[in-house]
């Protein structure tokens, strides 16, 4: 039987980065300037304005929102007194900056686009950036098709990222620094186009595919078990929740780029899966 979504919430610009957390979803409505929180029952509040537009969202051990500023290419940390810059990261990125997972030690790997694809450049690869949870940030690895998604297992010991331009999942192991190696293809999306990513407790990677407008859950080796279909939207994120973490939450919208603001498009969807979420974030 074919699932079918359900709306949520509606009339938003471009909803990225959704994160569950302190029993609401969170994310990041990108030509609005706003990082929002939604109910269950859609009622919304808006958690902060970033006028560098937000993408990537996470929280320090504190507690403490973090959140990627995408065009100026920072990462910033919601204070008491407001948006913080943790770290600078526009000597390190190739163009905007985008999703991010935070560990469990507030430490962060941001993914960027590489090159500026809306406007037709020549495809450049990218390279992927951990910012430790001083603010120091480095490359934790390079030659990456467009990093975007992505996820760590609940033992810290895996990074999975959805490489939107390579049509891959990629893994590392990861070291209790954060460090990474031993870099391998998770799997093969046979032409799909990751963007957003989760993870759920049997391991497998739910993937957000704007292209192919569908959610797909995919093993390890690239065996997709469900397919979740959201029309003639495009799925650009995804993240599973809820008060038992069934519930999964997909950020939709008609498209992504110039012109998209103006047709206020975007959703939060829901559907009831079967096996709950897992890992980070």
């Amino acid at each position: 039987m074919t699932k079918q979504t359900t709306a949520l919430l509606e009339g938003l610009t471009f909803p990225e980065g959704p994160r569950w957390h302190d029993g609401r979803l969170w994310f990041s409505d990108f030509y609005a300037h706003e990082v929002v929180a939604v109910d269950l029952d859609g009622r919304r509040e808006t958690m902060a304005e970033v006028p560098g537009q937000p993408s990537g969202l996470g929280w320090t051990p504190d507690g403490r929102l973090l959140v990627v500023s995408m065009t100026d290419r920072r990462l910033l940390r919601q204070d008491p007194d407001g948006l913080v810059e943790v770290a600078d990261l526009s000597g390190l990125a190739g163009y905007h900056c985008n999703d991010m997972v935070v560990d469990g030690d507030g430490g962060a790997y941001v993914g960027n686009f590489g090159y500026n694809s809306h406007d037709g450049d020549d495809f450049k690869l990218a390279d992927l950036i951990r910012v430790e949870p001083d603010g120091t940030a480095s490359v934790a690895a390079a030659g990456l098709a467009f990093p975007n998604g992505s996820v760590i297992t609940p033992d810290g010991g895996t990074l999975i990222v959805g490489e939107t331009r390579g049509h891959i999942l990629s893994a590392w192991d990861r070291a209790a620094d954060g460090g990474l190696s031993n870099r391998r293809v998770w799997a093969d999306l046979d032409g799909g186009y990751p963007d957003g990513i989760c993870l759920d407790a049997e391991g497998a990677v739910w993937v957000s595919d704007p292209r192919n407008k569908e959610t797909i859950r995919v093993l390890e080796g690239g065996e997709v078990t469900e397919r979740i279909s959201t029309g003639d939207y495009g799925s650009f994120a995804c993240m599973l929740g809820g008060g038992d973490r069934r519930t999964l939450f997909i950020c939709t919208c008609l498209q992504s780029g110039p012109g998209t603001a103006e047709l206020r498009s975007g959703r939060i969807e829901t559907v009831q899966v079967e096996v709950p979420g897992a890992g980070w974030p």
